[in-house]
């Protein structure tokens, strides 16, 4: 083969090896995001969870306080409010408990699930990654002997070159084509994949606020029997507020 085809022949090769390294990258680029954005959904879910648990139990508390409030004691009216309240809030709770469960058990435990199978793909890319390292090793190997003066001496090196490089190009082929064809079907399956999972968590939500519209919808026929507006609550407030604010002990010197 002279200087010309060889030249020919390497440039060939190097411009198939940089279209199978685009297509690869470009397919496992698709998977880095994909791990990653499920990695942060998975936490953000979690503390999402967490959030509705504290506040939940956080109004239950309040509200257990304001029941063992003394003024409960001294007014019935006080009493039976607060005791409405401390039920809806008890309610609430139970609930919201209800509805973190079903997104641990159908969002949350999926995700967890399906993070886990990224580490297997990682390492199914660093074979590849060392069987191309070998490959060019091989292949670099090979290309410096046919640029030779073909000596007896350089052809039998040259064909033990060619013998090395061959079942080492065929293990990188087939790593190379396996991840080809299985890194798509994997990204593609993620919509089959997570499609339940977001139905139930739509599901969830919509059963927990619509049960919390009915408790609320009965706490605030329990205790609004006054029926008054927000402005004349806090019109209210401030003249009781003012009748403190005349009293000597907070009367300023």
């Amino acid at each position: 083969m002279n200087t010309k085809m060889i030249m020919l022949h390497l440039t060939m090769s190097f411009n198939v090896f940089l279209q199978v390294e685009r297509d690869f990258e470009r397919e496992y680029d698709k998977l880095q995001k994909l791990e990653d954005q499920t990695k942060k959904l998975h936490k953000d879910m979690k503390k999402s969870t967490e959030a509705d648990i504290a506040m939940s139990k956080a109004a239950v508390k309040i509200s257990g306080d304001l029941l063992s409030n003394p003024l409960c004691e001294q007014d019935q009216a006080f009493l039976e409010s607060m005791t409405a309240l401390d039920t809806a809030m008890k309610r609430m709770d139970s609930f919201n408990q209800e509805k973190v469960n079903q997104i641990s058990k159908t969002v949350i435990d999926p995700l967890k699930k399906y993070s886990s199978v990224f580490p297997s793909l990682n390492m199914a890319v660093k074979r590849r990654e060392q069987a191309l390292q070998d490959y060019k090793r091989l292949q670099s190997k090979v290309e410096k002997y046919e640029e030779k003066e073909k000596t007896g001496p350089i052809m039998v090196k040259l064909h033990q070159a060619r013998e090395e490089l061959r079942p080492v190009r065929e293990d990188f082929e087939s790593k190379n084509k396996q991840l080809l064809d299985e890194m798509p079907k994997f990204y593609h399956s993620r919509i089959d994949y997570f499609q339940p999972s977001f139905e139930a968590l739509i599901r969830a939500q919509v059963v927990y606020f619509t049960e919390m519209h009915n408790i609320f919808s009965e706490l605030t026929d329990q205790i609004d029997q006054a029926g008054l507006t927000d402005e004349q609550r806090e019109r209210e407030n401030e003249a009781k507020l003012n009748e403190l604010r005349a009293l000597s002990i907070v009367a300023d010197d």
